[in-house]
């Protein structure tokens, strides 16, 4: 259409909402992820959040050409059964590492657990519903006085792992009688959190094992427990304690706002990661939006690429700058320029 603009700021209701394009790969919420071109072939155990970041054309590239040295790194790591520390700029691709090594190592859907200045690492391993249980035996004891009271659920029922804990889950094979395989954990933006919780980590990624003390108090009668995990699914905790077999390949990410303990950066293998090159960022547009985009927007692909040294502007930015103008196609080039300086608004420079 000539006029790429859905709103259009005239005041007048009209119907042109339902000329709306489809969203951009990364922020299709509905069926990314079950094509055959999805990273996981279509209905695979990667999910959708795979899909938007390693693109839902994944497989029309070979490889998103992975550096010499990030390769190593995360190799290590994988040996060492370490977590992995990548440090970088917003936008240069920390997170969807891990989403690449789940996918190329199939070890299935990465678990995230996103980091604020209010998480703990309670947070991380479980979470107990007290008060939900409470009320459910205050309920019990007002059913009871008009006749017999409902069977209690168990205990389980009011206990989920986080990300953390369901990291540390027994692993399961890929096949019966074979190697049991690690899940993946990316701990997001870990530089936001409270100054304890890096500290607060150190056991648990050394020992590979946590407690439930809501279940070892009652293991005797009790001794085997399911609960609800961060997938959705439920796991047998026996004896109150959670250990794992196969240690999680363990994805940290900073943007660089803090140092860390010596004490954790000694059990970590540190990867800064620089930004994308010619080569990763041509695959990586390809992965999102394909060959025709790269082509038509080899213009602003240079321009990202000619930005200035220290100059943050992260790889979505163009990515959303190359989708839009390839939708405002039609427009005048001052228009389609104002959106491009728009949307590659250096993320260091002041307003």
């Amino acid at each position: 259409m000539s006029d790429w603009r859905i709103y259009r700021g005239a005041g007048v209701p009209h119907e042109a909402v339902r000329e709306l394009p489809d969203p951009p790969p990364w922020r299709d919420f509905t069926g990314v992820g079950t094509g055959p071109d999805s990273p996981d072939g279509g209905g695979g155990p990667e999910g959708a959040d795979t899909a938007r970041r390693l693109g839902a054309r994944r497989r029309l590239v070979e490889s998103l050409h992975p550096r010499p040295e990030e390769v190593e790194a995360v190799n290590a790591a994988l040996y060492l059964r370490r977590p992995l520390l990548v440090t970088g700029n917003p936008g240069t691709g920390k997170s969807t590492l891990a989403h690449a090594v789940a996918h190329e190592l199939g070890l299935g859907r990465v678990l995230r657990w996103p980091i604020v200045s209010r998480t703990t690492l309670q947070d991380g391993l479980y979470h107990y519903d007290a008060i939900g249980r409470l009320q459910d035996v205050q309920l019990d004891r007002a059913v009871a006085g008009h006749g017999t009271p409902p069977d209690r659920p168990p205990i389980g029922s009011y206990l989920r792992l986080g990300p953390l804990g369901t990291a540390l889950l027994p692993a399961r094979p890929a096949e019966p009688g074979g190697v049991p395989l690690p899940r993946v954990l990316l701990v997001d933006e870990l530089d936001k959190s409270d100054i304890d919780l890096p500290s607060d980590l150190l056991n648990v990624l050394e020992d590979g094992e946590f407690t439930l003390p809501e279940l070892e108090r009652i293991a005797d009668r009790e001794p085997v427990t399911e609960v609800l995990t961060a997938d959705g699914d439920r796991a047998r905790i026996e004896g109150g304690r959670v250990r794992c077999t196969a240690f999680p390949f363990i994805v940290l990410t900073s943007n660089g706002e803090r140092d860390f303990p010596a004490a954790l950066l000694r059990r970590c293998i540190q990867l800064d990661l620089k930004p994308p090159g010619d080569e990763q960022l041509a695959a990586m547009v390809l992965a999102h939006l394909g060959e025709e985009a790269l082509e038509d927007g080899a213009e602003l692909v240079q321009r990202f690429l000619r930005r200035q040294p220290g100059q943050v502007i992260a790889t979505d930015q163009l990515l959303n700058a190359l989708f839009l103008t390839q939708h405002a196609s039609g427009v005048e080039r001052v228009s389609r320029d104002r959106l491009a300086e728009m949307l590659l608004r250096p993320l260091d420079r002041p307003r």
